[in-house]
C-alpha cells in the first residue's frame, strides 16, 4: 500500500490540480472563437517561432562549449544535438534523463568520460539558473510587472533571490571542494566510495571523472561568452510569445515579454517539483490572463510554442538518438547503467 500511495499518489494529486487549474483558466473558453484563431492564424510567424526555438538551443550548445572547451573542444553543433536529444528522451521516458542521455552521447562520441562531461552539463544548468534568476530580479526592479492580487514584485525578487542562493552556492561548492572530494581521506569520499561498490563500479576512478569535469574556461573571453550565451538564450527565449502573439494578432510592451518568461518559467520548475502535469501552460495562461489577452488567443500562443517545441526537439532528438546508435527503447535502460560504466 506504501508502495503504491508513493508511486501513484504524487501524480494523482498532481493530475487533479491540473483540472482545477484547465477549469479556472479555460472554463469560459469560447470554443468557436478558439477554432476562428486557429484558422486565420499566419503561420509564417509560426516558422519564425520554430526557427528561434532551435536558435535558443544552438546558443545552449555554443555556451556548453565554452564550459566544456579546456577538457576538449567540441563542435556546438554536436552539442546542441545532444541537447535536443537529451530533452527529446526526456519527452518519451519523463524520469529527469535528459543530462545522463546528452553526457552519454558527448562521452561516446569524443572518447570522454561520462561522469565528466556529466558535470559540466551541471554546472551549465547552474549557470542557467543563476542568469534566469537575475532576469527575474531586473524585471522585478524595473517594475514591469503586471498587477496582480498580492505582491508579485516581492515574489519574483524572492524567488530570483533564492534562486541565486541556491544555484551560486552549489557553484562555489563544486569548485570549493573539488580538491577535496578527489582525495581518498574524507568521510563523505570514503562513502561514496562504498556507495560506487555496492554499485559495481569504480568509486576513486569515479570520484577523479567528476573533479576533472569541475572546469572553468582559463580563457577570459570564454569566461564571457558563458554568461553571454546564457543571456542570448534567454532573451531568444523571452520571444517566443512575440511569435505566438503575432501569428494570432497579439502584441505586447517589451517587459510583458521578459514577464512571460520568467513568471511561466518559475510555475514550471515548481509544478515539476509538485508533480503537476502541463505546468508551462497553466503558467503562461495565468501570466497572459494577467496580461488581459482573451483565453482563447492565449491558448493558441500557448499550444503553439507547447506544441512547436515537442516536435523539434522529440523529432530532432530521436535523430540524433537514432545517429548515437541507440533507439528510445533502450535510453531507460542506458540511463540507469552509465553512471556504474562511467
Amino acid at each position: 500500500m506504501n508502495g503504491l500511495l508513493l508511486r501513484w499518489g504524487a501524480p494523482l494529486i498532481g493530475a487533479a490540480v491540473a483540472l482545477v487549474l484547465i477549469f479556472m483558466l479555460y472554463g469560459s473558453l469560447d470554443f468557436g472563437k478558439f477554432l476562428d484563431g486557429l484558422r486565420s492564424a499566419n503561420l509564417i510567424w509560426v516558422v519564425i517561432l520554430a526557427v528561434t526555438i532551435l536558435l535558443e538551443q544552438f546558443f545552449n550548445g555554443w555556451k556548453w562549449r565554452q564550459i566544456l572547451h579546456d577538457v576538449k573542444p567540441v563542435d556546438t553543433f554536436r552539442l546542441t544535438g545532444a541537447l535536443l536529444a537529451g530533452y527529446g528522451a526526456n519527452v518519451l521516458v519523463p524520469l529527469g534523463i535528459s543530462p545522463l542521455v546528452r553526457a552519454w552521447i558527448i562521452a561516446r562520441l569524443e572518447q570522454l568520460k561520462m561522469a565528466t562531461v556529466l558535470t559540466t552539463t551541471i554546472i551549465s544548468r547552474f549557470i542557467d539558473g543563476v542568469v534566469f534568476a537575475l532576469v527575474a530580479g531586473v524585471l522585478a526592479l524595473v517594475g514591469k510587472v503586471p498587477q496582480a492580487e498580492g505582491n508579485l514584485e516581492l515574489g519574483l525578487s524572492v524567488a530570483g533571490a533564492l534562486n541565486i542562493v541556491l544555484f551560486g552556492g552549489l557553484l562555489w561548492a563544486m569548485f570549493r571542494f573539488r580538491t577535496l572530494f578527489a582525495s581518498d581521506g574524507p568521510v563523505i569520499c570514503r562513502l561514496f566510495d562504498w556507495v560506487a561498490a555496492r554499485m559495481r563500479a569504480n568509486g576513486p576512478g569515479l570520484r577523479t571523472a567528476i573533479c576533472d569535469g569541475v572546469v572553468w574556461p582559463r580563457d577570459a573571453t570564454r569566461r564571457a561568452a558563458v554568461f553571454l550565451g546564457a543571456i542570448a538564450a534567454k532573451l531568444i527565449a523571452a520571444t517566443h510569445f512575440v511569435w505566438a502573439g503575432l501569428a494570432v494578432g497579439v502584441v505586447l510592451a517589451p517587459w510583458d515579454y521578459i514577464f512571460l518568461m520568467v513568471f511561466s518559467g518559475f510555475i514550471m520548475v515548481l509544478g515539476r517539483f509538485v508533480r503537476i502535469p502541463g505546468s508551462f501552460i497553466f503558467g503562461a495562461g495565468f501570466a497572459l490572463q494577467m496580461l488581459g489577452v482573451p483565453p482563447e488567443t492565449a491558448l493558441l500562443m500557448i499550444l503553439f510554442n507547447y506544441i512547436m517545441t515537442i516536435l523539434l526537439v522529440v523529432g530532432i532528438g530521436l535523430i540524433v538518438l537514432w545517429q548515437s546508435g541507440i533507439d528510445i527503447r533502450r535510453v531507460q535502460l542506458e540511463a540507469e547503467t552509465l553512471n556504474a560504466r562511467a
